[in-house]
């Protein structure tokens, strides 16, 4: 069992920048973030793979934040997990989960499958609202 918590969550004006920041309890394969707007269905935002290099790519981004968002961890025990943002929009609006991925396989299947897949722990979240 994974525990996460996250923080850093807050409101800004369209065109900020904010830092979100995981702990997590325990080392996963994969770690990632996660938003869910009101009304919509939670989607994957990006993901980590923790374990060092790995051919083929350590991040995956979701094509609406790409270039705005990056994924970070902390290297010495790879157990904590950034989001940093920037260039925010009112579309960024939502609560932001902190995720983590047990099968060594996270990255592999996420590109295999060009998408975030659900991922096996979650954080209780924490909200994100952007101002026009």
């Amino acid at each position: 069992q994974v525990q996460l918590v996250e923080s850093g969550g807050g409101s800004v004006q369209s065109g900020g920048s904010l830092r979100l920041s995981c702990v997590a309890s325990v080392r996963s394969w994969c770690m990632g973030w996660f938003r869910q707007a009101p009304g919509k269905e939670r989607e994957g935002v990006a993901t980590l793979y923790t374990h060092g290099r790995r051919t083929g790519g350590r991040t995956y981004y979701a094509d609406s934040v790409k270039g705005r968002f990056t994924i970070s961890q902390d290297n010495i025990d790879g157990t904590l997990l950034y989001l940093q943002m920037s260039s925010l929009r009112p579309q960024d609006t939502g609560v932001y989960y902190c995720a983590a991925y047990s099968s060594p396989d996270c990255m592999t299947t996420i590109q295999r499958l060009g998408k975030i897949t659900p991922a096996n722990y979650w954080g209780q979240g924490t909200q994100v609202t952007v101002s026009s």
